[in-house]
């Protein structure tokens, strides 16, 4: 699956997706401090879906409306790592391909999904 990983989110978490086989690019190891808006437009020009912790892009999706091929909203906190990595596999599973053209956000308990 190709990913584009917002800064925010940890290396450990870009290094497990790779070590799976996802295509990832890491906004922090390229284009450190790039704004929100490139962001998503990186992400819509290379087809990929965007994993963040940054609440901002909803607002930026929903209210403004720019574009993205889909949004993974990361709510547990790094600190809790494994936790993390965990939950991103299990909506990876249960998602597929589906996470394509939606809005998915992972917390401790339940993912939340909706169409973009």
């Amino acid at each position: 699956m190709l990913w584009l990983a917002d800064e925010c989110v940890t290396v450990s978490l870009v290094r497990e997706l790779r070590g799976a086989g996802h295509d990832v690019l890491y906004i922090a190891e390229f284009a450190a401090s790039l704004s929100d808006v490139d962001v998503i437009a990186l992400a819509s020009q290379e087809g990929r879906l965007l994993l963040t912790a940054d609440k901002d892009f909803g607002e930026l999706v929903f209210r403004r409306g720019h574009a993205v091929p889909g949004l993974i909203l990361l709510r547990i906190g790094p600190e809790n790592g494994p936790l993390v990595k965990a939950r991103l596999l299990e909506a990876i599973d249960q998602f597929g391909q589906g996470l394509f053209g939606r809005y998915v956000v992972i917390d401790e308990i339940r993912f939340r999904s909706r169409p973009l």
